[in-house]
């Protein structure tokens, strides 16, 4: 025996979404620090210099890899995986674990020879002080054969 059942368009629609929901939800939750493996950063600029700010938590200073070619710096560490006693059961895990890696471009030239790195409570900070010919100078200005500088 068949049964005919109406086709509903918005119970159609409202099942579509309830499942891009739960695949998103999913994603998101999993993703924890990272992005398909892309570690987040936050990047500021002075006229002197910029700031990379990424939080790695659970990492050993010596285990960074930290490169600055040309003008394109690239971070990348090994996140431990979170050893489970035998007999244990994980209930949920969504801090991320494995290789994490990113690479930016930056806008100007930076002093390689005076970048610092600073690992505390889980946040690495960069400090890359752009190299002299990046930075803002004042110009002076001659008048009458005199010459007089120009303040900011």
């Amino acid at each position: 025996m068949s049964t005919i059942v109406r086709w509903n368009p918005f119970r159609e629609m409202a099942a579509m979404q309830s499942a891009l929901d739960r695949m998103f939800d999913d994603s998101w939750r999993t993703s924890g620090l990272t992005f398909n493996g892309s570690l987040l950063l936050d990047v500021l600029e002075t006229d002197e210099a910029y700031t990379v700010v990424a939080s790695i938590p659970g990492v050993e200073p010596d285990q960074f890899n930290i490169k600055l070619h040309h003008d394109a710096l690239t971070i990348s560490a090994d996140l431990p995986r979170l050893e489970v006693p035998e007999g244990t059961r994980v209930l949920l895990q969504e801090r991320p674990f494995g290789t994490i890696s990113r690479s930016i471009s930056l806008p100007a030239p930076v002093n390689a020879n005076a970048v610092e790195a600073n690992y505390q409570s889980g946040l690495l900070t960069l400090t890359l002080p752009k190299s002299p010919e990046a930075q803002p100078r004042s110009i002076p200005v001659k008048s009458s054969g005199q010459l007089m500088a120009h303040n900011n």
